[in-house]
């Protein structure tokens, strides 16, 4: 690694200091000086260096993570519009305001209420990560066999909680026959097909920042669902293989259908989708085989995923 890359990297050390809540640091307290302070630098070979290796200058470089975590905290916390000026390191809220503003094209308080993306682009692609700490390009990518690996571990550790759980249940209680209208009212082949759609068109919209009708699913008919699936089905698809392609399955995004708007990882919504997914399929195919239909059986993907695709 070359001098300038291992400052850089001591720069960014001091900025994820920075960020960490337990140690208690204030932004309006460490500036370009002190940053360059404690990397046995000047300012101007501190400046000189970032600018070099991230495409922007120390101070425009921690201004931008520090708005980062400012939309962070708007969309996830309660504080005045003042407070989180204020851990930005804006000495008022007018400050703060045009900064914010000029990053991402609104006002805090608008954008509070209507959130985009957090981060703002940047040459060096180093953001703030929630709730607090760096995302760095060069960190370890996520695959899509680690996020296999990670669901087979849930699904391991959750099947023992639910064991110790049962344990407190009589045997009365553990024999009690479930109705598996778990999930959604009135289920029906038809409400579970137009919600396995609908769940990627779902996502599909918080992921393009545009709303979702659910109206839609209501009754749908085979015909609609045939053409939506034509749509939601492939664009779904894309999604998750760009994000696996680029490794960002850590990588997080907000959900502004939610209400309040949420934050959530590409993995944890593909995992999320996977899981509910997988409980209507098997009641579809369920559903059908008690009608005769058998040709799908269980809907079991363990054979199909073998078979070579051209």
């Amino acid at each position: 690694m070359s001098a300038a890359a291992d400052h850089f990297t001591g720069f960014l050390d001091a900025l994820a200091d920075l960020l960490d809540e337990d140690a208690g640091h204030d932004a309006g307290d460490v500036d370009g000086a002190s940053m360059a302070g404690r990397l046995h630098l000047s300012r101007f070979h501190l400046d000189r260096i970032v600018s070099s290796v991230a495409g922007e200058p120390p101070a425009r470089f921690r201004r931008r993570i520090l708005l980062e975590r400012a939309a962070y905290r708007l969309l996830t916390t309660r504080r005045t519009v003042l407070d989180v000026a204020v851990e930005a390191g804006y000495g008022s809220h007018e400050a703060f305001t045009r900064a914010f503003q000029r990053a991402y094209g609104v006002g805090p308080q608008a954008w509070r209420g209507r959130p985009t993306q957090i981060r703002i682009e940047a040459p060096s692609d180093v953001h703030f990560h929630p709730p607090g700490s760096l995302r760095l390009p060069a960190q370890k990518k996520v695959t899509s066999m680690d996020l296999l690996t990670s669901m087979v571990e849930h699904h391991v550790w959750l099947t023992g909680e639910m064991i110790e759980c049962a344990s407190r249940l009589s045997d009365d209680q553990l024999d009690q026959v479930i109705r598996l209208d778990v999930d959604d009212d009135q289920q029906t082949i038809r409400s579970l097909l137009s919600r396995l759609v609908g769940q990627m068109g779902m996502w599909n919209a918080a992921l393009d920042d545009r709303e979702y009708d659910w109206s839609v699913e209501d009754h749908e008919s085979l015909d609609s669902l045939r053409s939506r699936l034509a749509v939601e089905g492939p664009t779904y698809l894309g999604h998750v293989r760009d994000v696996v392609a680029r490794g960002r399955l850590d990588d997080t995004f907000v959900d502004a259908l939610c209400e309040p708007a949420e934050i959530f990882t590409y993995g944890g919504m593909i995992a999320h989708v996977l899981t509910f997914a997988a409980h209507r399929r098997t009641l579809v195919a369920l559903a059908l085989d008690a009608h005769g239909i058998t040709d799908l059986g269980w809907g079991d993907p363990m054979r199909w995923v073998a078979e070579p695709r051209v």
